[in-house]
């Protein structure tokens, strides 16, 4: 299930926003995986012409105590690591930028719901 916010605005400057929350938290964005860019670049390749996303940018991250606390409980947990935040914009709607995040154990939801608050400031 998905976790899903929006935030009229600029997706550049909701983006600092969110790079900044998780930065508040001790945090470090270890990769950016420009999802739109790839979509746009790959259409023609898959027979699609149709744009989905004006911006589109997921930001992948981990915490050190939330993970070691989680996996500790069940190494299986494993697969909840990193955790990712995306951004993106519509050409439907391109002045609301929407962020969104998988459901997963209920402290590392706590931990992105209270980013993506933060950063969308809600």
């Amino acid at each position: 299930m998905l976790v899903n916010y929006r935030k009229s605005g600029e997706f550049e400057a909701v983006k600092e926003d969110l790079l900044l929350a998780i930065r508040d938290r001790g945090l470090v964005v270890d990769y950016t995986s420009h999802i739109g860019n790839m979509l746009e670049r790959t259409g023609k390749d898959v027979g699609s012409a149709k744009r989905v996303y004006l911006k589109a940018e997921a930001f992948q991250f981990c915490s050190a105590v939330v993970s070691r606390r989680t996996m500790e409980a069940d190494p299986a947990n494993i697969g909840y690591c990193p955790y990712v935040i995306a951004l993106y914009v519509t050409p439907q709607e391109p002045k609301v930028v929407r962020a969104a995040y998988r459901k997963t154990l209920p402290e590392v939801d706590k931990l992105l719901d209270g980013i993506v608050r933060a950063a969308l400031e809600i």
